[in-house]
């Protein structure tokens, strides 16, 4: 397996100085691979050179993961503190954050969570591999009380120690504008979905004037991503005309460019394969041979506002459509 020292890989810095990797493996097998097949690439994403891994508590996965994490460790493959690891509190924890933050270092055989996000900004709760269709009586609006009483919960996990930073996810300008006034602790990181086709301008330059670092999920548009979040009106972004000639022009295929220009463009993206091929060029690719300014201006223009997690899983009774959970007329809708 090639190596790629993690030194040559790009660091983005945090509000506050620290640096993280610019690069980060999912493990959100996108209900196609089983917590065997995660972990595998997990164990070689080590190998190669990976140290931001991105984890859920949601994703069913993270005792398989642990094993590979102390296995590395135990082997002197990487250090603890040489690591970047994210987990998420899932919807149903949000009164109960310490017990969701405890049970995945316990998962996870980490000692400590360097990144704890909110996953979602409402505990509108639904269990994994459910219909598209499937709604939850009890779901709610978001609640700026709601949302900061469980972000008050990860403040005082960082203030004991069991976590580094705060992430937030999939936000909206909005709700940040309304509950960045009441954090004691600036979050340092917001997770979002980020493809060529989707790129969110408004609230990525939001968030960099902020001081709050894009990570990007799904960076190539997520061809493997579940059924239930499948539109026939999704476009693809690696296949449009613009990709495929930027990744000739290279040598490359079209996801390696997707992956290219988000790390140029500064979101940290966090791909996931579970092909040792794919993994390692992910990684490799974002430290040699850069996207021309030309090439960055082609994929500007490929917004296409193509939003493929769209969340109708969390809509609360009352709600017209999944466009009400992302606040587009400038407002947070109630």
């Amino acid at each position: 397996m090639e190596f790629i020292n993690p030194s040559i890989v790009p660091q983005r810095t945090l509000f506050n100085g620290d640096k993280m990797p610019a690069i980060g493996m999912g493990t959100f097998g996108s209900d196609r691979f089983t917590a065997e097949q995660v972990s595998a690439a997990v164990a070689g994403a080590i190998r190669c050179g990976y140290r931001l891994f991105d984890c859920a508590a949601c994703y069913g996965n993270e005792d398989q993961i642990g094993e590979v994490f102390k296995g590395a460790f135990d082997e002197g493959v990487v250090e603890r503190k040489e690591l970047h690891i994210m987990t998420k509190v899932w919807n149903d924890m949000h009164e109960r954050v310490e017990e969701s933050c405890k049970k995945s270092i316990v998962d996870l055989q980490c000692d400590y969570i360097d990144t704890l996000f909110i996953h979602w900004p409402f505990p509108n709760y639904h269990a994994p591999h459910c219909d598209v269709d499937s709604r939850n009586p009890d779901s709610k609006p978001f609640s700026v009380e709601e949302f900061v009483n469980t972000y008050r919960q990860i403040e005082k996990l960082v203030e004991e120690g069991l976590v580094k930073y705060i992430g937030i996810s999939n936000m909206t300008i909005p709700k940040l504008e309304a509950v960045l006034p009441e954090l004691h602790i600036h979050p340092s990181v917001c997770e979002m979905e980020l493809h060529p086709c989707f790129q969110q301008q408004e609230l990525f330059d939001y968030l960099v004037a902020h001081e709050i670092q894009p990570i990007g999920f799904m960076p190539i548009g997520s061809p493997q991503r579940p059924e239930r979040d499948m539109m026939p009106e999704d476009v693809a972004d690696i296949q449009t005309p613009e990709m495929r000639a930027i990744a000739e022009a290279h040598g490359v295929h079209p996801a390696v460019i997707a992956i290219k220009w988000a790390a140029q463009r500064g979101q940290i993206p966090i791909p996931f394969s579970v092909h040792e091929n794919e993994y390692v060029s992910n990684l490799k690719c974002i430290t040699e041979d850069p996207l021309t300014e030309e090439e960055m201006a082609s994929i500007a223009t490929l917004e296409k506002n193509n939003r493929l997690v769209k969340g109708q899983v969390f809509l609360w009774e009352g709600a017209d459509d999944w466009h009400d959970l992302w606040d587009e007329d400038g407002v947070i809708v109630e």
